[in-house]
């Protein structure tokens, strides 16, 4: 009979702790056990490696809503998904993917995509997508009763953010002829740098 006694063993590093007894045979005296003993361990942590690239990829698969379910994701960034029924442009260059089916009442067309007219160069040519389906992710931001997504860059088409915008209260009086700060902060204003950088002796 062989002893089972199980003493500290060459282990067989795996990415699921479930499986590490498995590999946990030592102070065998059969070679022949030994190494079909390891050569399970190699099997498991094979299979143990491809569950875990699975696992990996699965949960970073972004989850895309419809219009609809859209709405009660406001001002989260997430990944829209419909059918672009027509591009709408108006005379500013503001410019619109029409989500809703032609017979839908304006009133109940809650959701639209927006692209102004000064995002024209990074977004691009909106008429290819028109009757296409198409994943675009931004911020669903509530617009006059209805909910909308702002398309500043070409890249949320394919899963990248929207284009960075200042906050504008931050820039309120900045100017680089004058040489203020570009950001409102009480401490930066004259009479305040000292004391609040100054060290004390």
């Amino acid at each position: 009979m062989y002893d089972f006694a199980l003493p500290p063993p060459p282990e067989c590093h795996m990415p699921f702790v479930i499986f590490s007894s498995a590999c946990r045979f030592t102070n065998v005296e059969s070679t022949l056990f030994n190494s079909s003993a390891m050569g399970f361990c190699m099997r498991v942590s094979a299979v143990c490696s491809v569950m875990l690239f699975t696992a990996t990829m699965l949960s970073g698969a972004r989850t895309c809503y419809s219009p609809e379910d859209a709405l009660s994701h406001q001002n989260k960034d997430v990944c829209v998904t419909a059918h672009v029924y027509d591009v709408v442009e108006l005379a500013d260059g503001t410019r619109f993917l029409d989500v809703c089916r032609p017979e839908t009442p304006d009133e109940q067309c809650r959701f639209t995509v927006m692209s102004m007219h000064g995002d024209r160069n990074e977004v691009g040519d909106l008429n290819q997508y028109r009757q296409q389906d198409i994943e675009i992710r931004g911020v669903v931001r509530p617009y006059g009763g209805r909910a909308e997504i702002i398309l500043s860059h070409a890249r949320q088409f394919h899963g990248g953010a929207e284009k960075f915008r200042p906050n504008p209260a931050l820039l309120h009086g900045f100017s680089a002829e004058d040489h203020k700060p570009a950001v409102n902060d009480p401490a930066l204003r004259s009479g305040h740098h000292q004391s609040v950088f100054k060290t004390t002796q």
